[in-house]
């Protein structure tokens, strides 16, 4: 027996009856030969950790625009955390923890540069519209590899695209992700929004302090805990009512008093008309863009996808450079 089969002859033994075993999984759209180390999803794991795509993320806005000081977060750090209270929450439920890891490290592999105004920005500028969990999933399918893609597995996949809340992912795992995903940023959304002075403690009605916790901190622990008594021994992911409540109403709170605050959110209107010039440019002058994507077109891929792939890829300051490049008059040089 090699490690993989002893790996998958543990997880046999020790996970709950709702886990995803690794060698159930329905698989690759190519079959490959299957590693004497890593199971499926550790494999899968690793293929996103090690892509061009996951490494941008250290360079994209979560909520505040080229924000001054170190502490906030940006889009890898949000990853980061989602990947850990995900794993906990796994490890706690004895779920698939590699399978958890790897929906987490992919879920938001397509998010554009500049948060959400960059995604509302590309949804409206492209006739088949842009949503990032969409695009995660044609990330690792289509776009990385140079076009190859990392042949990921049926679950993984799965879980990367089903991570809204308006979806439902085929797994517990997945299922797990998509809660921690929302659980993740109201989290440290608010800690980042106390930091920048937008909100305080004060501004939390006291009810919902007394339910879920006094300080961010609490507050995630209370909802961690929360969800695993709420899940344990149960074919699905769940929140008690109390609790699941308290949340719903928190966000709000976030989304009234941070996500459309006018400190946070004042340079949102030069992303929307910078990524429109770069869309328009791009559009008409689509032998300018990179070989993988010019690949893209020959392959017969719209244009105006193949467009929104490239600009989707960017970080925040690549996109900025590329905006000067191309509009921002150079000094004229003259020796």
């Amino acid at each position: 027996m090699n490690i993989r089969e002893s790996i998958e002859k543990n997880e046999a033994e020790s996970m709950s009856p709702y886990a995803a075993k690794s060698c159930m999984s329905r698989g690759r759209e190519i079959p490959e030969t299957e590693c004497d180390v890593r199971t499926v999803y550790m494999r899968d794991r690793d293929r996103i950790l090690h892509s061009k795509s996951f490494r941008r993320l250290k360079d994209k806005t979560q909520v505040f625009l080229s924000p001054q000081g170190d502490h906030y977060r940006t889009r890898l750090m949000h990853t980061l955390e989602v990947s850990q209270i995900s794993r906990t929450v796994a490890k706690a439920l004895r779920l698939n923890e590699d399978l958890v890891e790897a929906i987490a490290l992919g879920h938001d592999l397509g998010h554009t540069p500049f948060g959400h105004a960059g995604e509302r920005a590309l949804n409206s500028l492209s006739p088949y519209g842009f949503r990032h969990y969409e695009q995660s999933l044609r990330v690792v399918d289509r776009l990385e590899r140079s076009g190859q893609g990392l042949n990921l597995t049926w679950e993984v996949r799965d879980g990367i695209v089903n991570h809204q809340m308006n979806t439902i992912p085929a797994t517990l795992e997945g299922r797990v992700v998509r809660l921690c995903d929302k659980i993740a940023y109201i989290h440290h959304d608010m800690d980042d929004a106390q930091r920048a002075g937008i909100i305080s403690e004060d501004d939390i009605p006291i009810t919902l302090r007394m339910t879920l916790g006094g300080s961010s901190a609490e507050r995630l622990d209370t909802l961690v805990k929360d969800m695993i008594r709420s899940s344990e021994g149960k074919p699905d992911i769940c929140q008690s009512e109390e609790v699941h409540d308290a949340m719903i109403l928190l966000r709000r709170l976030m989304f009234a008093d941070v996500y459309t605050n006018p400190t946070a959110k004042r340079e949102e209107i030069k992303v929307t008309r910078m990524l429109g010039e770069m869309y328009r440019y791009y559009m008409e002058n689509q032998q300018l863009l990179k070989g993988e994507y010019r690949k893209l077109l020959d392959q017969g891929e719209p244009p105006e996808k193949v467009v929104c792939d490239y600009i989707s890829g960017m970080t925040d300051q690549y996109c900025i450079n590329r905006f000067q490049e191309i509009y921002v008059p150079k000094p004229w040089d003259v020796m």
